[in-house]
């Protein structure tokens, strides 16, 4: 009994949690999502611009490089990109970039929702974890009682 016990708050607790490779789909996606030929040309963006641009999107080309940089905080992703973009192309054009591809929100805070929403799908396997269980734990207890 103590067994399952254990294996049911272990798989709770795991499922709650937002895989390191969750986020890095969110920034391979955050790079594939968006063409940025179109970005450079929407917004007239110099040569060393779009260089800037496609150097930044070319930084982490495989899983590995990237968790190399954020293994201890997975989340910094988000910062750190969005960051940069806003450095390259200035304020002016980085608020077009947002308003046309982010609907004028704050993309870090895109993909923190996506994250959120993430965790409110397992807690609701969460929840059917602790249903079952106490479903064995009466049925285990009215055997051995």
């Amino acid at each position: 009994m103590k067994k399952l016990l254990i294996a049911l708050m272990l798989a709770g607790t795991f499922g709650l949690t937002y895989a390191q490779s969750d986020y890095y789909n969110d920034y391979r996606r955050s790079i594939a999502d968006i063409n940025w030929q179109t970005v450079a040309a929407d917004l007239l963006l110099s040569a060393t611009q779009t260089n800037q641009l496609n150097a930044l999107n070319n930084r982490y080309r495989d899983y590995d490089s990237w968790n190399r940089v954020y293994v201890s905080n997975p989340d910094r992703w988000r910062e750190d990109r969005y960051y940069e973009i806003e450095r390259i192309l200035g304020r002016e054009k980085y608020t077009k970039f947002k308003s046309k591809y982010y609907k004028g929100q704050n993309p870090v805070a895109v993909y923190n929702r996506n994250k959120n929403n993430y965790k409110k799908y397992n807690s609701k396997q969460y929840k059917e974890y602790r249903k079952e269980y106490k479903k064995e734990y009466k049925d285990h207890k009215k055997k051995h009682h």
